[in-house]
């Protein structure tokens, strides 16, 4: 009796098995299209997410034949960990790059001809195996327990294929690291290298050779996307990153400049008008964290 036959309906229950044939033709039809998805699809981020869903659908088969660990560990190590380590080759990789059609190895179109022939050969003999015998049944299989059979079976009768299968996962973690880490197309350029491109677009362009201008530092702000202000009050336009300007709202020299304007202006009214409100934190000092009041660090000093 598996998980699925205990469900009630309609003041009774379901005869034995026919939950568990209706679960397997509905994960049989999502497990195929997730398999062709990985397959055709061109975009490999898509391919890992059909993939996703073929493993999730080998979940459900798992719970409905009373294997509970087995459906743990295929969400949580596969479906939450692997899958993972795919999306993040992905990434590392790119997501618009392209496979090279170059043979780079020697033979290695004939080995991945004789092993794709090879899968196709263990694919034919599982699934006739499990054809041509007759089923064991759930209640032989999980006799001692369904934990304990499976650790039987993985670290007795499969312990060979078990390692061999922790060897082909760390050797496509160390695959990643290589993608991630492509030969250089030019050589890095040195120290003089670079001098030699500053003076040379000096000499065509009139750019500065010197470094970049630092971003601004001003009071209220310390953050690298804040531009410089140049001695006209206009912002420095080498002074935040391309980078940067793409992806964060710069502001500009009147908003920068907004705020000193206003505590002018509240300042300029006389000391009578002036209300401690209006004045912000960082120029009353004595309110601002790491700042002092300057008539107090005065009569420190006095004393």
């Amino acid at each position: 009796m598996t998980l699925l036959t205990l469900i009630p309906l309609e003041g009774g229950i379901f005869p034995p098995g026919l939950l568990t044939s209706i679960t397997f033709w509905i994960c049989a039809v999502f497990a195929i299209a997730g398999a062709l998805g990985v397959v055709f699809f061109q975009k490999p981020i898509y391919s890992a997410l059909s993939l996703a869903l073929v493993m999730v659908s080998l979940a459900v088969l798992y719970a409905s034949l009373n294997a509970p660990f087995l459906f743990a560990v295929q969400i949580i190590v596969y479906t939450g960990a692997v899958l993972m380590l795919f999306l993040f080759v992905v990434m590392l990789v790119g997501v618009d790059t392209h496979d090279s059609v170059t043979e780079t190895l020697k033979g290695h179109r004939i080995a991945v001809t004789v092993a794709g022939l090879g899968t196709i050969a263990l694919l034919v003999l599982a699934v006739g195996n499990a054809v041509t015998t007759e089923p064991v049944g759930l209640e032989e299989a999980n006799a001692s327990g369904n934990v304990q059979g499976l650790a039987e079976l993985v670290f007795q009768r499969y312990v060979i294929a078990f390692e061999a299968t922790a060897a082909l996962l760390i050797s496509a973690a160390v695959a990643a690291m290589v993608l991630a880490h492509p030969t250089r197309l030019k050589p890095k350029l040195d120290q003089t290298a670079m001098a030699e491109r500053r003076m040379q677009a000096y000499a065509a362009s009139g750019r500065h050779p010197g470094a970049l201008p630092n971003s601004g530092v001003f009071a209220r702000h310390n953050s690298i996307a804040t531009p410089a202000l140049l001695p006209d009050g206009t912002v420095a336009p080498d002074s935040v990153s391309a980078i940067i300007e793409e992806r964060v709202s710069i502001p500009s020299a009147e908003e920068l400049s907004a705020p000193h304007a206003e505590a002018v202006a509240a300042i300029a009214g006389g000391p009578g008008e002036i209300d401690a409100d209006q004045i912000p934190a960082v120029e009353r000092g004595h309110d601002h964290p790491g700042l002092s009041n300057p008539a107090e660090k005065e009569g420190d000093d006095h004393e």
